[in-house]
């Protein structure tokens, strides 16, 4: 046998990369749900002088996405565990991204928050799909950067995307941020449903990948469970499981936590900085990118700081708490913004607490490890429930907290909220191993 020969048998054995193209599929599916839930703060100062809106009817517009988004969770959840993520994620793509684009044709107050609360509606299964279709490509050494590397989209994309909305904005009208973030979404659902597909049934991965990954607790056959699972009818106890155990209640509850400071900076920031800062449109579009740029460093680093922990010898919990707990400490440097008059200073503050924020947003990465199998879904969709009520209680809030004409009172409520998350992960969640149906 010539070394050539050799050569090529082993290439044969050698796994396929298949799994990072799945990875950029997320990466870009997350950067357009975020810039769908985003685009409504950048036009928001434009839609408040057109339509007269007052500080409270901005909390209820802002929080219209979390009251059907958190409602839905549940009945999302249920259907990721029986729908193949190719059908599910292309329809709910499709459908609120039309909703999003028809928001660029709103002609009154009522309409737009109607239409903010179907888009809530229908991206209810996204990250629940986002961690089923995780679990099933990524062995659990890589799975931690690959939760990282997708959820960075959440920043990535508004850091560099947020500038090019404002100045839309600026040159168009409200109208066309929501038109062209709409049919962004809509075209990239079609791509979705002709690329996807499971490990076992994706041409590009060869056997050495599956291997390579169910050998490293990749779950390559959850494709087979949802299918016999498609006719089964709810079951109370799956759901008393999920709620029963004191670990997956301490992600729970730091999870909202953790989204509460997100949702700051996804509804009323821009509003901060225009209004009670006083920058103008462009100033505040190009400033807002920079606390995003700095929590896309953040889930960078914590993706391949909680993968780098395992593989020299850290223990599961050690190696994904850390940066969880360490990211909500970091967050609560906003109550600096109090005290500072400086824009830059600022912003420095808001960046660091983002940057936090970003390090603490791999927290799918322990859903995926405490969930029990056959319910990863529905767990997700328990813990995005109780994570996204902050996406209502955190506009609604602040709303009420800046009536008064001072943002302080909103910017410590963050933070305190921030340091409540690190001490759930600390006192709750304890060992990190997936929970049993014993």
């Amino acid at each position: 046998m010539t070394s050539a020969t050799v050569q090529g048998m082993a290439g044969l054995n050698k796994p396929t990369r298949s799994r990072y193209l799945i990875m950029v599929m997320l990466f870009i599916t997350v950067v357009i749900n975020y810039l769908d839930r985003n685009n409504l703060s950048i036009a928001l100062p434009a839609l408040k002088d057109e339509f007269g809106l007052t500080t409270v009817q901005e909390g209820l517009i802002l929080s219209a996405f979390g009251w059907t988004y958190a409602a839905m969770q549940i009945p999302g959840g249920w259907l990721v565990d029986r729908v193949a993520p190719r059908l599910l994620y292309a329809l709910a793509l499709i459908f609120w991204s039309a909703a999003t684009l028809l928001m660029g044709f709103g002609t009154s107050f009522a309409v737009l928050v109607g239409l903010r609360l179907l888009v809530g509606a229908v991206e209810a299964p996204a990250y629940p799909i986002n961690n089923r279709v995780v679990t099933a490509w990524f062995p659990e050494r890589e799975r931690a950067t690959a939760i990282g590397f997708c959820t960075s989209g959440q920043f990535v994309g508004l850091a560099f995307l947020t500038p090019v909305l404002s100045w839309l904005q600026h040159s168009h009208g409200w109208h066309m941020v929501f038109v062209v973030t709409g049919a962004t979404g809509i075209a990239w659902g079609v791509i979705w449903w002709l690329i996807y597909r499971e490990p076992r049934d994706f041409k590009g991965a060869n056997a050495a990948e599956i291997e390579h990954i169910r050998a490293g607790g990749g779950l390559v056959d959850l494709g087979k469970q949802s299918a016999a699972k498609t006719k089964q009818a709810f079951n109370r106890k799956d759901f008393r499981l999920v709620l029963s155990r004191r670990k997956l209640w301490g992600v729970y509850l730091g999870q909202f936590c953790l989204t509460s400071t997100l949702w700051f900076f996804l509804t009323w920031f821009p509003t901060y900085l225009v209004k009670y800062r006083g920058l103008d449109y462009i100033q505040s579009g190009f400033l807002a990118s920079l606390p995003f740029l700095a929590a896309f460093v953040g889930v960078l680093c914590s993706g391949f700081l909680s993968d780098w922990m395992i593989r020299r010898g850290a223990s599961l919990g050690a190696a994904r708490k850390t940066p969880i707990i360490t990211g909500l400490l970091i967050s609560t440097a906003m109550i600096g913004a109090n005290y500072v008059e400086s824009t830059s200073w600022v912003i420095f503050f808001l960046a660091l607490a983002f940057f936090g924020n970003g390090l603490a947003s791999i927290t799918w990465s322990l859903v995926s490890a405490l969930a029990p199998t056959r319910l990863l879904g529905l767990t997700g969709g328990v813990f995005n429930l109780i994570g996204n009520l902050s996406a209502i209680v955190t506009p609604l809030i602040i709303g009420i907290l800046v009536q008064g004409g001072s943002f302080a009172p909103a910017i410590a409520y963050v933070a305190i909220l921030a340091l409540l998350g690190a001490l759930s992960y600390i006192l709750l969640v304890g060992k990190v191993e997936r929970v049993t149906e014993d």
